[in-house]
């Protein structure tokens, strides 16, 4: 299927892609998120995607929710550490309806006293009950520990004591610090010609003032590894071990793409979930995630285990590290590994909301959007060697990072 894109007089970009389909996506997908913020600040761009949906100058909050879910659509939002994204899924025959409520919530929202007061309470409420989860809870300590003193180290939620002290006035004053019309896409996959969806968005976005971002993030360039165990009432022990990883903008961000999903991707036959699970039962949950921020990047292996099967637990997990680093994938182990991650990609390429997701945030990052063929042949691209490489440089011991509760 054809991708078009084009680029609003005020800067917003737009890309489309038209698909056979009765269900439409649409969202705005914008490049701030909580490493925005001010030390003040932090946990304010998640409150905002909270409170973006309390009321507009025409519009109650219960009038927000009804104007899609009336017609069997959904509308929601996301923050991460660098994005923030409203989007809706409809019917195609409601486009009109969803990009014109989206646009109010973005341009009209008043942020009414009373309903900042009330989503306080909710937001905090959310805080602890994250407190309450310690397989959650020990990704945002790794954070702090890895970027220690950088924003990205900041948890996305913020604290109690901050998210009390917001107001309309900080709200405000966070928006148009952060919010740029160079750094918002317009992201859609529905079956509407690329024509209406232009003309749609130049109806309910180009009323948006330009306004171009001029200051860039603080970098991160300082990181030490660092080790902390943390004694917590839990009934398993669990860890994290991992390692500053290559940025978005990294050559080898697709092998580390690609040896992160032979090591503890999504599959059950993922190298750490046969040692950990399938062949001793120490684990139930197991896996490794990598997270490419717009400077820097995260690797890191999360498990939960018994209290004396941790020092066993971790013993396997770096004999696994090791084994990458030391021996090369035969081109069998190889091939495998890369058709495993063509499917998974195509696979999900078919969820048309992710999709939307991905196509906006791609636009975002690169200002282009590869093909499915291309993706492939960059993963058909990468060599045993290149993979041995990137593990020699993540998995260093020298340079890991480990964080216990026990």
């Amino acid at each position: 299927m054809r991708i078009n894109t084009h680029t609003l007089k005020n800067g917003i970009r737009l890309i489309h892609q038209q698909v056979e389909s009765p269900a439409a996506h649409f969202g705005i997908i914008l490049n701030t998120g909580s490493r925005d913020e001010q030390k003040n600040e932090q946990g304010i761009a998640h409150f905002i995607e909270h409170v973006i949906f309390k009321g507009t100058k025409k519009r109650k909050a219960f009038h927000i929710i009804s104007r899609i879910e009336d017609v069997g659509g959904e509308l929601n939002a996301y923050t991460t550490k660098e994005e923030t994204a409203v989007y809706a899924t409809f019917l195609n025959e409601h486009y009109d309806r969803s990009m014109e409520l989206i646009s109010d919530i973005i341009i009209n929202s008043n942020f009414p006293a009373k309903e900042i007061e009330r989503e306080k309470e909710v937001v905090i409420e959310e805080i602890n009950s994250y407190k309450d989860s310690p397989s959650e809870l020990i990704f945002d300590e790794f954070d702090e520990l890895l970027f220690d003193g950088h924003p990205i180290a900041r948890n996305i939620l913020g604290t109690p004591k901050l998210v009390k002290s917001f107001n309309r006035d900080k709200i405000l004053q966070f928006l148009s610090n952060n919010y740029h019309t160079d750094e918002m896409v317009l992201s859609s996959v529905g079956n509407i010609p690329f024509e209406k969806f232009l003309m749609l968005s130049e109806k309910y976005f180009s009323e948006i003032p330009e306004k171009r971002r001029s200051e860039q993030r603080l970098l991160f360039n300082h990181y030490t590894p660092s080790s902390r165990e943390t004694k917590k009432d839990t009934f398993q022990a669990h860890c994290v071990i991992g390692n500053i990883a290559y940025n978005a903008q990294s050559e080898k961000r697709m092998g580390m793409v690609l040896l992160n999903n032979i090591l503890g991707g999504q599959s059950m036959n993922s190298r750490l979930n046969l040692a950990l699970r399938e062949r001793n039962g120490i684990a139930y949950n197991i896996e490794s995630n990598y997270t490419a921020f717009s400077d820097t990047g995260q690797f890191n292996v999360y498990f939960g285990t018994d209290r004396e099967q941790l020092d066993r637990a971790l013993k396997l997990v770096t004999k696994e590290f090791r084994l990458l680093k030391n021996k090369e994938l035969g081109t069998l182990q190889l091939s495998k590994a890369k058709k495993q991650l063509i499917g998974q990609i195509a696979i999900s390429s078919e969820n048309r909301d992710d999709l939307m997701l991905t196509l906006g945030k791609s636009f975002l990052l690169y200002n282009k959007v590869d093909s499915l063929p291309k993706i492939y042949q960059k993963i058909d691209a990468i060599t045993s060697a290149q993979l041995m490489e990137i593990a020699n440089e993540v998995f260093d011991e020298k340079s890991i990072s480990i964080l216990i509760y026990k």
